[in-house]
């Protein structure tokens, strides 16, 4: 069973990528496995709806692939993945940011006042100058 799951994974993948490569006009780049799939998949689409082409050419990449890696005998029937569509619950709930806390005043009370950026840069511009001006 695991190197039916491994067949129908890489199946899975390989004809996602195959068929996107297809579509972006990159067919002549992939090898000669994927072109013969692919060319199947589109006798298959000229027949039957394009879920259905897929399923169907997927599941002749699983049993060429179950055979490739080791598997004897006919492949176990693996479930097929049909994406169901989501069911609206209602109970969805919109991210927000959670609104800012106030800071507690005795907490401003006790902290010493910060200086300026601007002002510690304008001393050290002095300390710099006055040491340059008095090594002189």
């Amino acid at each position: 069973m695991l190197i039916a799951r491994r067949a129908d994974t890489r199946a899975r993948a390989d004809f996602a990528t195959w068929l996107m490569m297809a579509k972006l006009n990159g067919f002549s780049a992939l090898p000669a496995e994927a072109q013969t799939f692919l060319e199947g998949y589109r006798q298959l689409l000229a027949r039957m709806t394009e879920a259905d082409a897929s399923e169907a050419t997927i599941q002749l990449m699983y049993k060429s692939y179950y055979a490739e890696m080791g598997g004897s005998g006919t492949p176990p029937e693996i479930p097929s993945r049909a994406s169901e569509p989501v069911a609206d619950t209602g109970k969805v709930t919109a991210f927000r940011r959670p609104p800012a806390r106030p800071k507690p005043v005795a907490a401003r009370s006790t902290e010493k006042p910060r200086l300026p950026v601007a002002l510690i840069f304008i001393c050290l511009a002095i300390v710099y100058v006055s040491i340059r001006y008095f090594w002189r």
